[in-house]
């Protein structure tokens, strides 16, 4: 048997249930696009930006009596905004709560001695570095029995919430310290004064900032510090413009400035070329 097969060819109404079927799919893949192009999507979509600093570490980020911030990470966030043509607020970032400030959407932006680890990246992203810190450590003045890290082996070491400088010790270089917790550096700068702790370890340029007549810091750095401008995940344009922003920052003097005013007469080697970013990706 032999079977005959015409080819139907489609009526009007068919025609027309194709057009609108080939128009919906094109809407539907205009979709993701119109969403990432949204309006408040960027840090550059804003009119004016908050800024998470931290509001205790001298010579970073300090709150004034009067409710301001001053500091060297306060200046260089204070470029950045100037630099995005964006009006600034600072509000207060505690080293426990930088994460979570951004993940929320209280803060655009956190410039708050915030070192760039592969643990953090998970939960936001980084613009810079603008700065590579060291870590180091403090003890008091008439400490004559650490020359190193390796020397706070046995000695009561503060851990701040939030940080990860102690796990640089105890965890990273496994040296037995007794971890003596505590809410802020500011905090853990009066215990070592007051005898509760042997000592700080820190980036450098936080210790230079607590520094006192009855401290000192050890000077053996042994870490980097990456510097990061935390910013919600997925910001890539933000992200990209604050790289810009702090790339403009060394190539026309400014860090050089700010790090000069703020840390000149702490005695560091204090870098002052671009430091290598992360990538916005």
């Amino acid at each position: 048997m032999v079977t005959l097969i015409r080819k139907l060819r489609p009526g009007r109404g068919e025609g027309r249930l194709r057009g609108a079927a080939a128009v919906a799919l094109a809407m539907a893949a205009l979709l993701p696009l119109a969403a990432s192009c949204g309006a408040g999507t960027s840090i550059i979509d804003k009119d004016s930006l908050v800024i998470g600093v931290k509001p205790d570490q001298p010579g970073l980020g300090v709150k004034a009596a009067d409710g301001g911030f001053t500091g060297f990470d306060v200046d260089v966030a204070s470029y950045v905004g100037r630099k995005l043509g964006k009006p600034v607020r600072f509000v207060a970032a505690p080293s426990s709560q930088r994460e979570k400030m951004i993940m929320a959407g209280s803060v655009d932006l956190v410039v708050a001695t915030y070192s760039i680890t592969a643990e953090r990246k998970t939960k936001v992203s980084f613009g810079g570095p603008y700065y590579v810190a060291h870590q180091d450590t403090l003890v008091r003045s008439g400490e004559g029995g650490v020359n190193n890290v390796r020397d706070l082996r046995g000695r009561k070491l503060c851990q701040v919430t939030g940080s990860n400088s102690w796990r640089r010790v105890k965890e990273e270089r496994k040296i037995p310290v007794v971890l003596v917790p505590s809410a802020s550096y500011s905090e853990c700068v009066r215990d070592l004064q007051d005898s509760k702790v042997d000592a700080v370890s820190t980036d450098d340029l936080i210790l230079a900032g607590f520094a006192t007549s009855g401290t000192k810091i050890v000077n053996a750095p042994f870490s980097d510090e990456r510097y990061g401008v935390g910013i919600r995940t997925g910001d890539i344009d933000g992200c990209e413009a604050v790289n810009k922003a702090i790339t403009e920052m060394y190539q026309d003097g400014t860090a050089k400035r700010l790090l000069d005013k703020w840390f000149a007469k702490s005695g560091l080697a204090l870098s002052q070329n671009v430091p290598q970013f992360e990538g916005c990706g």
